[in-house]
């Protein structure tokens, strides 16, 4: 049986070690005694977001807290190849859904992207509202796949600076459905990043795609 994973905060668990007891608390300590119900003698999994996953055994399990005998820490090293994910926004939760499912399938960093045909636009406070269903997103995603890293959501962005983006990555694919070429198959950089370009429901228009383009992505399937 997969062991549940708990996030903590990038650095709390910097001196954790063997042999050593450590306590979760917070939201993520409430959640594993009151609605998870962990018992003494279980094994968990918590990470801290940015690589460091220790493996323990609860020895307590609090109202608030649980008590962990730490039997392993893992350093997992960022790659050496980093996918990130440009997201249009979309419209019934279908935005939400494809990042669900990028970060279980191993995303690296997700931007928002107010693309040309994106019918939902962040305004005001439901910008600061939806961001945060997207962050709320993300770590389930992470707990549900028990990755060590959490992709970081950068902020929104509009179809230019998405170009220069573009730019700087070590590849570029945009997702089209007129596209000639195949993603399998494609040469993928052994360092840097690859930006892989995901359009609203109503498709990526062709000022968009002429950009891109221009910028150095390719339109694949």
């Amino acid at each position: 049986m997969t062991l549940a994973l708990f996030l903590t905060q990038p650095g709390e668990l910097a001196h954790v070690s063997v042999g050593t007891t450590y306590v979760l608390a917070g939201p993520e300590g409430r959640h594993a005694a009151t609605v998870k119900r962990v018992r003494p003698g279980e094994r968990l999994y918590v990470a801290d977001g940015a690589g460091r996953r220790l493996t323990g055994t609860v020895a307590a399990a609090e109202a608030s807290q649980v008590r962990l005998a730490v039997e392993d820490v893992v350093d997992e090293p960022p790659p050496a190849v980093t996918i990130t994910l440009a997201q249009a926004l979309a419209k019934a939760d279908r935005d939400e859904a494809a990042i669900e499912m990028a970060t279980e399938f191993g995303v690296d960093r997700i931007i928002p992207w107010q693309a040309d045909r994106s019918i939902v636009r962040w305004r005001g406070d439901r910008a600061a509202k939806s961001r945060q269903r997207w962050v709320e997103t993300v770590r389930a995603a992470v707990k549900q796949s028990r990755r060590a890293w959490v992709p970081p959501l950068e902020d929104l962005v509009d179809s230019a600076a998405l170009a220069r983006r573009a730019e700087r990555a070590a590849a570029c694919f945009v997702l089209h459905e007129q596209a000639t070429h195949a993603l399998a198959g494609q040469p993928m950089p052994q360092v840097g990043e690859v930006l892989l370009i995901v359009g609203p429901e109503g498709g990526i228009s062709d000022e968009e795609v002429r950009r891109f383009e221009a910028a150095g992505g390719l339109p694949v399937r």
